[in-house]
């Protein structure tokens, strides 16, 4: 069963686990920007990493695993935090979605809900409903429901087109909330995000519509095989395959193919 991960932080992984990844059935992955684990102190620290995802982490991908890969961009909220520096980044954020693996904007959303990352969200939400481009939310790690709370009023509010946004990062106390919108739902199947037993238990109670799973391997603790082993958890657990590959490959398939530069082959 072929799958899609849109959320794979690979420029964080061993070329092996590019390798690993398209064994296991992973044929595309996208790979947004996000806060790589120290605060950017130079806008142009943030130039280069899009560079190194554009075009390093793409010809890796194709040349270790025959893998398709592709790429959002944007200003993650922790870093939004540094205002100066955030508005030189979103000044030039425009030019790279012009680029041919970009297929979206994001991560953008909230860390710590400052009035900078909402500034920094809003504009960014913009640039996106200009350009009809899909995006994806990060919802924040502390005071979770509130913060998505804020993300959900903010969409709303806009008027910004939901069904090219997906509100990542759910969990239990969250899936109410993102549900309430018409916004994709992800679930990211990583250490102190959800677990694969504990999302599937969701999907059981609240269907596969507008659902996507995603495993966030990064640089802490992470698994980049972490979609195709909650594929085999819900074919265990006695899922219709055609439910599970909804989940796993044509909603991923769906949402980021709503984007011009997506030219993976279904």
């Amino acid at each position: 069963m072929r799958i899609i991960d849109p959320h794979m932080h690979m420029v964080s992984r061993a070329a092996d686990d590019y390798k690993r990844a398209r064994r296991a059935g992973i044929e595309c992955c996208i790979e947004p920007a996000f806060w790589s684990g120290q605060d950017k102190q130079h806008a142009g620290a943030f130039f280069d990493y899009f560079e190194q995802i554009i075009e390093h982490e793409t010809d890796r991908a194709e040349r270790t695993a025959n893998m398709d890969h592709y790429v959002t961009i944007g200003l993650e909220p922790k870093e939004a935090n540094y205002r100066e520096m955030a508005e030189e980044v979103l000044e030039r954020i425009p030019e790279y979605l012009d680029r041919d693996p970009v297929v979206g904007v994001g991560e953008i959303g909230f860390d710590q809900v400052t009035d900078d990352e909402e500034w920094a969200f809003r504009e960014q939400l913009e640039i996106a409903e200009d350009r009809e481009l899909p995006v994806i939310v990060h919802t924040p790690h502390t005071d979770k429901p509130a913060g998505t709370e804020r993300i959900a009023e903010i969409i709303e509010e806009m008027g910004v087109t939901q069904d090219r946004i997906i509100i990542d990062h759910n969990t239990e106390n969250t899936i109410d909330i993102a549900a309430q919108t018409d916004c994709w739902i992800g679930f990211t199947l990583y250490p102190g995000k959800i677990e694969a037993d504990a999302a599937i238990d969701l999907l059981e109670e609240y269907g596969t519509d507008n659902m996507i799973f995603n495993s966030a391997a990064d640089w802490d603790p992470s698994d980049p095989l972490a979609v195709p082993k909650a594929r085999d958890k819900m074919l265990d657990r006695g899922w219709d395959r055609e439910e599970v590959r909804k989940v796993v490959f044509e909603n991923p398939y769906e949402f980021f193919d709503q984007s011009p530069n997506f030219d993976y082959e279904a």
